[in-house]
């Protein structure tokens, strides 16, 4: 499946903006064949928005979420994107996958927040795995800080993800977890791990891009520079299937050694 990343902060503050860059990248990479587009965290609204993450929150099943279904039917391809999620009183950081024919696989909330700033204005999520079925793929979603620990992506290893988006907004000085981590994490866990990030400056934080959809061998299949970029990459499940044989990290763990970790 060849999927497409989308490297943009859009315009922070804008949702109907934000839709607008969502369906022209859609129909970009839906022209060069790609059947999925992943969007950062909280593209749908912007990052540092302050007081307007509550504002601009909505229901999974929302008006945008009904919006980039149309997008994404229109267009035929998958669209995975974060945004903050009401639900009740609480607000999630979110991420949704919605199908090429507009239906809604999985939304996934952030179990890890990061920072003053996602403290005071989310709640965070308490289901770490959550997966859907995409063109022949178990497809999960993870956002930003969550890669950064082991545990939630070798549970979504052991849980059987061949693929894992991870939305992001990470920030300078943490430019080590896009080239160094990622591909680790894809590396230990036999899976693909599109990362796809921010760019430029937002309030107080500096978001540095260099987005990557890194494979099982722990190689960058794509990796993007700091500014605004739509990248392409294609995911072989033969090559991951291979991959797993020869790098039995799964079936050789012995977790009765590791029950100290919980």
């Amino acid at each position: 499946m060849r999927t497409a990343l989308l490297q943009s902060s859009g315009r922070p503050g804008s949702v109907v903006e934000n839709l607008k860059v969502l369906d022209e990248a859609a129909g970009r990479a839906a022209a060069d064949g790609a059947g999925l587009l992943a969007a950062p965290e909280m593209f749908l609204t912007g990052y540092a928005i302050g007081d307007d993450v509550d504002r601009l929150a909505e229901p999974a099943d929302g008006d945008s979420a009904d919006t980039v279904a149309e997008i994404a039917g229109r267009h035929g391809i998958a669209i995975a994107y974060g945004y903050p999620e009401r639900d009740g009183e609480s607000v999630y950081n979110s991420a949704q996958l919605i199908s090429a024919d507009g239906t809604r696989l999985a939304n996934y909330r952030k179990t890890h927040l990061f920072g003053d700033f996602e403290r005071a204005h989310f709640t965070p999520g308490e289901q770490p795995v959550v997966q859907a079925e995409l063109a022949g793929l178990t497809v999960g979603l993870m956002i930003c800080y969550d890669v950064e620990f082991p545990e939630p992506v070798r549970a979504h290893a052991l849980a059987g993800t061949d693929l894992l988006l991870v939305p992001t907004a990470n920030m300078h000085p943490f430019e080590f977890v896009a080239e160094s981590l990622v591909p680790v994490r894809a590396w230990e866990n036999q899976m693909y791990v599109a990362y796809v990030n921010r760019i430029g400056q937002e309030g107080e934080f500096e978001f540095f891009g260099l987005s990557a959809l890194a494979g099982p061998d722990g190689v960058a299949r794509t990796r993007a520079g700091r500014g605004e970029e739509l990248l392409l990459a294609d995911l072989d499940p033969g090559f991951l299937a291979n991959s797993r044989a020869a790098n039995p990290y799964l079936t050789d763990r012995r977790p009765g050694l590791y029950g100290s970790l919980s």
